[in-house]
Order: structure tokens, then sequence, then C-alpha cells
């Protein structure tokens, strides 16, 4: 899969087309995932909403569990810590596998906010994507 291949796929979810969200780095088993910070997406407090950051570890860890798996595939489960507010020019997701079997993957995602030019941390996720199996 191609760059512009994966950011087309990216924008079959409606949500995704929504944030401008793109995929920005593709490797054997990693992806990037990039969403611009506007003002729609910030809270009360001027930083971005945890629900936007929550998609994009998401989304990451999915494309990076599709990649190891490749096969159609879904997040079963995740967990993510907020490690400082997000504020910036844009959201940065960065996921990996860690492991992958037949039909699933535990994915790692660090979730930057780029500020001035500079990645800062602002939340770590994992997950765990399954394949969908035919009905």
């Amino acid at each position: 899969m191609s760059l512009p291949q994966a950011t087309t796929q990216l924008h079959t979810q409606p949500f995704s087309k929504l944030l401008n969200a793109e995929v920005a780095e593709l490797g054997d088993d990693k992806v990037a995932l990039r969403v611009p910070i506007t003002e729609q997406v910030l809270q009360q407090h001027g930083f971005v909403h945890g629900g936007v950051v929550s998609y994009a570890a998401d989304n990451a860890l999915t494309y990076a569990g599709f990649l190891s798996l490749k096969q159609n595939v879904v997040t079963s489960e995740f967990k993510i810590n907020y490690v400082r507010p997000a504020k910036g020019e844009a959201l940065l997701a960065r996921a990996y596998t860690v492991h992958a079997g037949k039909n699933q993957a535990v994915c790692r995602c660090d979730v930057f906010c780029v500020q001035d030019g500079r990645e800062v941390l602002c939340a770590v996720a994992q997950g765990t994507i399954v394949v969908m199996l035919p009905k």
C-alpha cells in the first residue's frame, strides 16, 4: 500500500475526512497519522479534545495492525494515557506492531503534538487489533 492509497483508505471514514487526517508515514509494520489542529478540535480550555487524540491513536494502531496482519482488521481494545495537554499545529500519531500472530496484533502508539516544528509527546496508547472474520 502506498502513502496516497493509505490516505484514500483513511478517508473512507467520514470522521477522518472531517478532521482532514492523513497518513504521513508508512513502513512495513509502522505508520504515522497526522491530524491538523484547528479551532474545531479544541475543548473549552484551548487544548485538543481527548477524543480527537484518542481517534488519532486508535486509527494509527489499527493501521499498524493491518500492515502486519495484511487482512481487514478492527480494534478489539485499546488504552490511552494522556501525558500532557495537546496543543500546536498538528497531532502526529506514530504506531508500530509489538507482536503479530495469525489473527491479532498488539500495537503501540505515541501521540505527539507538533509545536514550532518540534514533536512533544502528549499521549501513549497500546491496543489489540484483530482480523475481521468472514460472516
